[in-house]
């Protein structure tokens, strides 16, 4: 069973995830709440939404964990689409509609998938 509990610093977290457009990294959402909470909650709360399917993470070219809105997972929860990082403005952002394909060896399960294509 999922943990719902929401409190101020998860409200507002997930409203700033679901309206920046592109992804943003713990840095990025500690600077937008100021005061509100500090990293150690932010980092829980991300977790927290994690699990409960609201965002995913992704890593950008620089090794950063940045943090997207789901909005596209409403039957399975799946990030098998392409991530963009911009090297001129370093926004990364989901393309929903560009899924890789791949095929693994027999025996091999997947967990979870990150691609991650930079350009501008």
């Amino acid at each position: 069973m999922k943990n719902t509990r929401t409190t101020v610093a998860k409200t507002q977290i997930l409203a700033l995830i679901q309206s920046a457009g592109n992804a943003l990294s713990q840095h990025d959402i500690q600077v937008a709440l100021g005061d509100l909470c500090n990293r150690v909650t932010i980092y829980r709360v991300l977790d927290r939404l994690i699990l409960e399917d609201k965002i995913h993470k992704v890593m950008d070219t620089d090794g950063i964990m940045k943090y997207l809105a789901c909005h596209h997972c409403e039957h399975t929860h799946e990030h098998h689409h392409l991530h963009f990082s911009c090297t001129k403005c370093n926004n990364v952002t989901c393309l929903h509609h560009v899924v890789p394909q791949f095929k693994l060896p027999n025996n091999y399960q997947i967990a979870e998938v990150n691609f991650t294509v930079s350009g501008i």
